[in-house]
């Protein structure tokens, strides 16, 4: 029986890279004997312009047949009016809540062949590996009211910051789950010294911490983690944190492995359904040029195989055939350096397919 992946390229660069992460799907397939069944699906700012909505029924549709999801990226100049009521990141917003994603895994790890792309010193992100839980479905985006009015000739805008005990317990869980398999230290990130959410995180963090002693959990205000992270990203392994602070500080994260077009990210529940696309955006003024790097994509297919449909050799295959393209010296325009071999965004997805049939399963 054929594993199923609903496929949405989305917009801008998003064509582009998912094409790169199919390709090295199948070549997954060609390798392991692997059944992958596609289904292709219109989202984001083109799906505004076929049909008037972000998120179309039938793309829905198709998401909850499927085993696990693939996004390329949505948005772009042509939609970003703020004042528009139908904008291209409704969808991901939709899939997110529609699906209960309510975890969103991104790790950071350098390369050993990325170092010096970092505009950071080599001493200090060498050996990083890192990654960022950060809760999905709560929280800034999702609150209510939200909402811009004007009031005595002023213009004002409100946004509401909510979290409940159990959205904060279940992504905390999933963060001490994901640390026993990695080096069991946990740091979580709130802003305790100001905000009543942050204080609720904080003692729910507290008392989880005494329930999984095997676990190490240590608490950091985010003004401080914006620092430490560049400063001494070595010493963290999981960082679990509230929605908006885990999206400004994955981003930042991206300074560590040289740019943001490295970073996968995978969105899950409590069962095997995920949503996996790139931290970076749809770069309207690359697309189409064969410039952008899937490596973000490539290495979003590896989360998608390990969490969605546990193949963790496969996913292990990919990560490797990435690491060994980077070693080999090939490099697409954001993570170019003197010396290296500048690829397209297609060379580089056919390199890491090449890779992969060559056979790389394992470390």
């Amino acid at each position: 029986m054929p594993y199923t992946i609903a496929v949405l390229p989305g917009d801008g660069i998003g064509p582009e890279v998912v094409a790169e992460g199919v390709k090295v799907l199948r070549a997954v397939g060609e390798r392991a004997g692997r059944d992958f069944e596609l289904l292709w699906g219109v989202v984001g700012g083109a799906a505004i312009d076929q049909y008037g909505t972000a998120l179309p029924p039938e793309t829905y549709a198709l998401c909850e047949r499927a085993d696990a999801i693939l996004v390329g990226a949505c948005g772009g100049p042509k939609w970003d009016d703020p004042r528009a009521e139908v904008r291209p990141e409704q969808a991901l917003f939709a899939l997110r809540k529609g699906f209960d994603l309510f975890a969103n895994l991104r790790p950071v790890r350098v390369f050993p062949a990325l170092v010096g792309v970092s505009p950071l010193k080599a001493q200090v992100i060498e050996g990083v590996d890192l990654l960022i839980v950060r809760e999905l479905t709560g929280g800034l985006y999702f609150g209510r009211p939200s909402r811009r009015w004007e009031e005595e000739g002023e213009r004002r805008a409100i946004d509401t910051l909510p979290y409940s005990e159990h959205e904060i317990c279940r992504v905390l869980q999933v963060a001490i789950r994901l640390a026993r398999t990695r080096r069991r230290k946990v740091t979580s990130v709130d802003k305790a010294n100001v905000l009543w959410t942050s204080r609720l995180w904080r003692e729910i963090a507290t008392e989880m911490a005494a329930a999984n002693p095997d676990v190490q959990v240590e608490h950091v205000l985010v003004d401080a983690m914006a620092m430490h992270l560049l400063r001494r990203p070595r010493d963290f392994d999981v960082i679990v944190t509230e929605n908006m602070f885990g999206d400004i500080l994955s981003d930042e994260a991206s300074l560590l492995a040289g740019s943001l077009g490295m970073l996968p990210s995978a969105s899950i529940n409590e069962g095997p359904k995920g949503l996996y696309e790139p931290v970076h955006g749809t770069a309207p003024d690359i697309a189409g040029q064969q410039k952008a790097n899937p490596l973000g994509t490539i290495l979003s297919v590896a989360m998608l195989l390990r969490f969605s449909l546990g193949l963790a050799a496969e996913a292990d295959a990919v990560e490797l055939a990435v690491e060994r393209v980077l070693s080999a010296g090939y490099r697409t325009a954001d993570i170019y350096e003197e010396g290296a071999v500048l690829v397209s965004t297609e060379q580089m997805g056919t390199l890491v397919a090449e890779a992969v049939r060559r056979g790389t399963q394992g470390r």
